[in-house]
């Protein structure tokens, strides 16, 4: 694959959607954002199916925000634990919770992805408070619809506006997105403080 080639990234970006927008929803560390923004920047060119683009990222994203939510729904997230990536895993889930804290209103659900560890963070604090699944799914199908179209409006935007390669406008686009999502996440944390509404129960140790 030719990395700097607009036709090779057509071919191959929706291939890459799915699991990395998946991975992120368990590590947030991975750029599911710069994935998605990327495939908006090359529909601007002509490279991909702007509504396919929108479509596979929704899907990946609400499939990864169910397995966090049934993870902790079920008290598994100790299965974790078993391995080194795991617990590190787990412990940046625990990170996210501290940070973005452990509302599980279904306003927060479709809203709170969009501020970084957000969707990671509630979809968990949801599990653990035993929200309903069908309205969990729903919620967070609605938020994967409208954070999809988001990130995937902004790398069109950005394409159709600089006229730039598809990788510099999608690199312009993942910087104004951080920065709205930084601005946005530092409004949430201010008005909410660090309160928590939800309480893990302590999980039963390893045999």
């Amino acid at each position: 694959m030719d990395f700097g080639s607009a036709d090779s990234w057509g071919a191959a970006i929706y291939f890459w959607i799915i699991p990395v927008v998946l991975g992120d929803a368990i590590f947030p560390p991975i750029p599911s954002e710069m994935v998605v923004i990327t495939g908006g920047a090359l529909s601007a060119d002509g490279r991909a199916n702007v509504f396919l683009v929108v479509a596979l990222s929704a899907l990946a994203s609400w499939l990864g925000d169910m397995v966090v939510f049934q993870l902790f729904r079920r008290r598994l997230s100790h299965v974790l634990d078993r391995w080194r990536w795991g617990r590190r895993v787990h412990s940046g889930i625990h990170e996210a919770l501290a940070k973005a804290g452990r509302s599980s209103t279904y306003g927060a659900i479709i809203g709170a992805r969009f501020i970084p560890g957000g969707r990671l963070a509630t979809s968990a604090a949801a599990g653990i408070a035993n929200v309903s699944v069908r309205g969990f799914s729903l919620c967070a199908g609605l938020g994967a619809l409208f954070w999809a179209c988001w990130l995937v409006g902004l790398g069109y935007f950005t394409g159709s506006a600089t006229g730039l390669p598809f990788w510099a406008s999608s690199l312009i686009g993942v910087g104004l997105g951080l920065v709205i999502g930084v601005v946005v996440g530092i409004i949430v944390t201010r008005r909410r403080g660090n309160r928590s509404p939800v309480v893990e129960e302590p999980e039963p140790p390893l045999p």
